[in-house]
Order: C-alpha cells, then structure tokens, then sequence
C-alpha cells in the first residue's frame, strides 16, 4: 500500500513552470483535486499534505531541498511515520518519453536523474515505485540541464499536463493496492496523437 507520494521539483518561482517540476505539478494537482493545502514543515525539508484515503492516511511532499538534495526530505518524512520504501510513489520528469507519455515503474536505477539518485542513497535501496512524467529529450546531453530547467511551449505543457491526468485518473485503484493492473493500464496506454 502507498503510504508516501512525493513530488521531485525545484522550490521557487524561478523553477515554477519548468519541465523538471513536472513531479512539484502532479502533488499540486492532486492537492487542489482533492481541496486540500501544502504545508511546510521544517523537519521534513518540504511541503506536506495529508490525503485521506480508505481509512488511512497518504502523506504527500513536495521537498524544499532542491532536487539534487530530495532523499534527505523524503527520508525525514518516511523515518518519522515508519514508511518503508516500498510504499513510497515518486512522481517524476523523465527524459526518455515525450510529453503525454507516461509509465509506472517499481524499484530500478536512477537514469541519470538527481533527484532519483538522491532519494536512493538517502535510503539505500531503489524499492520505490515511479511515476514517470514524459518531458521529451533535447537530443544532445549538453543541451540537458537547459532543457530540463526551461519552460515548455504550448503543446509540450498540454502533454505534460494530460499525462499527469492521466495518472491522477488511476490514483485511487493504485492507492487501493491495484498497482500491477495500474501499470498495466497506464504503461500500454495509447500513445498522445502528436507526442514526441
């Protein structure tokens, strides 16, 4: 059962709209679909909600670390209410899909993402699920970090934000532990007409 959704993004109005903020728009997103509001909380290096959910309570958190820093407000949160990482969900950018794709992934490596790495030292262990919010790739790995911290045009955005749709549509089921019919849906879902 998820016990923790977490958010990975950049604090700030600068990093407000960027592709790597894609994790910080899903919690966003989920906070106002389900009328609630961010707190933030010292200790946890980060904003955090609860969400209630068949009797129990889901932690959401959207570290205030900056992203290369994410494990230390991921691992505070899941210390103090004895979470295990693998009840832990981490919404993502990802490089490797385009805008309107998105896949649900259990435990594997970082892909080169900061956040992702940070998260697995902080814990020692890669057992998390991931929600893996497509953003595109510039085609070069120098373009990178001006890519990821850039704002995306219109039809990139409209991607990315359908994407994140998408997955709050499936959110209760994989909250009530459907996680491997969930992945199914979400990781064979048709393609977005115009992706990539």
């Amino acid at each position: 059962m998820i016990q923790l959704i977490v958010g990975l993004g950049n604090p700030g109005p600068r990093y407000a709209d960027t592709r790597h903020n894609a994790g910080f728009s899903f919690v966003d997103r989920l906070v106002a679909a389900e009328h609630l509001a961010l707190k933030t909380e010292r200790r946890f290096h980060g904003e955090v909600a609860t969400l209630r959910h068949g009797g129990r309570d889901v932690r959401l958190l959207k570290p205030l670390t900056f992203m290369n820093d994410s494990g230390r407000a991921v691992q505070a949160l899941a210390a103090y209410y004895r979470i295990p990482v693998a009840q832990i969900l981490v919404a993502h950018d990802e490089l490797d899909l385009p805008p309107g794709e998105l896949r649900l992934k259990a435990g594997g490596g970082h892909g080169g993402h900061n956040g992702l790495r940070s998260i697995i030292g902080a814990f020692g262990s890669p057992a998390f699920l991931r929600l893996r919010l497509g953003i595109g790739h510039p085609g070069a790995a120098p373009l990178v970090t001006p890519y990821v911290l850039g704002t995306p045009p219109g039809d990139q955005a409209q991607g990315i934000a359908a994407a994140i749709d998408a997955a709050l549509a499936t959110l209760p089921r994989l909250l009530d532990g459907e996680i491997a019919p969930v992945m199914q849906q979400l990781n064979t879902r048709p393609r977005r007409a115009g992706a990539g």
